[in-house]
């Protein structure tokens, strides 16, 4: 197992992908190494790859929106992306870089066992909780992987593309509350 400095010192010499070559910088995951919730995204925007950090640019603001809907801030998370590198025009990250980053994703899993995943967005949830999985009819829906209990909402760029959409957004993360305090009773029952 690795330490949070060694994860983030082996993906700043990252090559397993065309991406690094064309990356400013890696994005390794942000937040709290004692969160009970894991944010996971497919990849970081073109701010992000400047920055070197995540959800930096107009969706970080509508990340903040949703997380203080739910009576949460980035310090109470950890936000990280399946790929650690910027797809060329925001593109979909392809199957072989997602591949070629889910050691980064497992290690980052592993290290911050979190009892709750959110995926934000279809390619994370295609990738994490079901190939077949259809955002706009599964959002907000609950299951449990390997002891850790998973759903997905809305990309907070998709809702800066259809602002319709956040009120039942955060809705979901409303949910998430919910979801840790039934995980937090199922521990101890009265």
């Amino acid at each position: 197992m690795y330490t949070w400095d060694e994860l983030e010192t082996m993906l700043h010499q990252c090559s397993r992908c065309a991406l690094s070559q064309s990356r400013n910088l890696p994005v390794m995951g942000r937040g709290s190494h004692k969160a009970s919730i894991m944010l996971v995204a497919e990849a970081p925007g073109a701010q992000e790859d400047q920055q070197g950090l995540p959800f930096v640019g107009p969706a970080g603001r509508v990340l903040d929106i949703l997380l203080a809907s739910a009576n949460l801030t980035r310090q109470d998370v950890y936000i990280t992306n399946i790929i650690k590198c910027h797809p060329p025009g925001n593109r979909d990250p392809k199957p072989e870089e997602q591949n070629a980053c889910m050691p980064f994703l497992r290690c980052e899993t592993a290290l911050l066992r979190p009892p709750v995943i959110v995926c934000l967005g279809r390619i994370a949830a295609q990738k994490l909780i079901d190939p077949h999985f259809k955002i706009m009819r599964q959002h907000g829906t609950w299951v449990e992987r390997k002891g850790y209990w998973m759903t997905a909402v809305y990309h907070p760029s998709f809702i800066l593309r259809d602002p319709s959409r956040l009120e039942e957004t955060k809705k979901d993360f409303q949910s998430v509350i919910r979801k840790l305090q039934e995980i937090e009773d199922s521990k101890y029952p009265l």
